[in-house]
Order: C-alpha cells, then structure tokens, then sequence
C-alpha cells in the first residue's frame, strides 16, 4: 500500500487536508495573510481582486470569493478568535456591497418598495 508520500495526498489525520484542497483545488490564488487583516473592507478587497485574476475558479468571481471567506471560517471553527470572526463576517456584507449584491438579511430595493406601496394601501 502506497504512502501518503508517494501518493502526493493528505488526510484528515494530518491536519492539511484543508490546505491540499485550497492548494490543489480550482481554489482562488489569494494574497497572503489576506485572512489576517483587520480592516473587513481590505479583506473584501483583497478578495475580489483574487477572484476577478483568477483563471482557476469554475463560478463567477463574487461567488469564489465569498465561498473562501466562509471556507476560512468553517475551517477555524471554534479556534477562531471571536473578533476575527466578526471582521470576517463584516468582510462578507463588504464583498456583497463591492459586487453590487444586496447585504444578506436585507431586503432589495424592490421589496422594501414593495412593502411601503402595501403599507400605504391600508
């Protein structure tokens, strides 16, 4: 039976599956220490322009990025400082605002138009 060396792959065991796949996947090429920054705006940034550059993602560029700022945070899970994860967070609302995205709880133009014709009717 080969060994992990000499088959290239990595195991949950060893604690890198997640960087294999972000390594080896059609993962974004992201700027380093992306996910360290303090500002969630230069995180959002940093994202898109990674996902706009990148030749290696098979969806829109608005997808792939906000699917590794959620892959970072699942993968830190409890580890990751509750600070952090707030920026993080803030970094997703960031990212929708740089795509022209409605922000996520939020309803879009039209509903909250919609909802204040019906408001009135009554």
């Amino acid at each position: 039976m080969p060994t992990q060396k000499e088959t290239g792959k990595t195991t949950a065991k060893d604690g890198h599956w997640s960087q294999h796949v972000t390594e080896t996947s059609d993962a974004l090429d992201l700027e380093e220490g992306v996910f360290a920054l303090t500002d969630p705006r230069e995180i959002a940034r940093s994202l898109k322009r990674s996902a706009d550059a990148s030749r290696r993602r098979k969806s829109e560029p608005f997808r792939s990025a906000m699917s590794m700022l959620t892959f970072y945070i699942n993968r830190a899970g409890k580890h990751l400082p509750q600070e952090q994860r707030d920026c993080l967070e803030k970094a997703k609302d960031e990212l929708r605002v740089l795509y022209g995205r409605p922000e996520k709880g939020r309803p879009g133009k039209r509903r909250s138009e919609e909802s204040s014709r019906n408001s009135s009717k009554g």
